[in-house]
């Protein structure tokens, strides 16, 4: 089976992986979007107890906050050294987390609707063919669970903002981390989503002002948006 990942992809990350939990490194922008993104996981689906997975959780910055939460807490990725990095950094802090090298694809096959939570952010701009990456994720969720997905949007403005502002001019993050090309509109990821049979709950977006440097959720979703789905019972 071929798996759903760029290779030029995985080494950048891996790359980098020994600054994953360095706040001022290349991974600010994750460290200052986590609570952000988990308060609003968990406040549509509650997270203490469940059987959650995040799929390519990186160095492990969303599931070590969601198992503090506790839930119990599974993350997958394809990079050696984020998931050295990602499991180290759980045992020092004392964290129990279940980290695998594995495809989303094929731990859809191993182990489908064994989880009451999915989480897959900021990845989908990452991989060859998002809507497979999908349609994993819905096999993975239990009927009547969620899933959530981030991303970026397509349009000048996430072009100027996410790629230009954020690479070039603020230097948020390393040159050639993101591909303009492999951005999602909602509307593209809102058929991959109803294709693989999940219903929409709602759309949030992400918003960074560079005077106050900080984050905030807000209904705008032209640059970074999240999406809560469910699976039908």
């Amino acid at each position: 089976m071929n798996v759903n990942a760029d290779p030029h992809e995985i080494q950048k990350f891996s790359e980098l992986a020994h600054r994953w939990w360095d706040p001022t490194s290349e991974f600010r922008p994750l460290h200052e979007i986590n609570p952000l993104r988990l308060e609003w996981i968990n406040a549509r689906a509650p997270l203490s107890g469940k059987a959650v997975i995040d799929v390519g959780c990186g160095g492990g910055i969303l599931s070590e906050s969601m198992a503090r939460k506790g839930a119990r807490v599974t993350g997958i990725d394809l990079s050696d050294k984020a998931l050295k990095v990602a499991d180290l950094h759980s045992l020092e802090a004392e964290v129990e987390i279940r980290y695998k090298k594995i495809a989303v694809e094929d731990m859809a096959a191993a182990e489908p609707e064994q989880f009451d939570v999915v989480t897959c952010m900021e990845m989908l701009e990452h991989v060859p063919d998002p809507a497979a990456v999908v349609r994993a994720c819905a096999q993975l969720v239990k009927p009547g669970g969620h899933v959530f997905f981030s991303t970026l949007n397509r349009n000048p403005k996430s072009w100027l903002l996410a790629v230009i502002g954020a690479e070039y001019l603020l230097r948020m993050l390393p040159r050639g981390t993101h591909d303009y090309a492999k951005f999602i509109t909602p509307a593209e990821l809102s058929q991959f989503i109803r294709e693989a049979g999940l219903q929409i709950q709602g759309f949030k977006g992400l918003s960074y002002n560079p005077l106050t440097k900080l984050y905030s959720l807000n209904q705008d979703t032209d640059v970074n948006f999240m999406v809560s789905c469910t699976k039908p019972l």
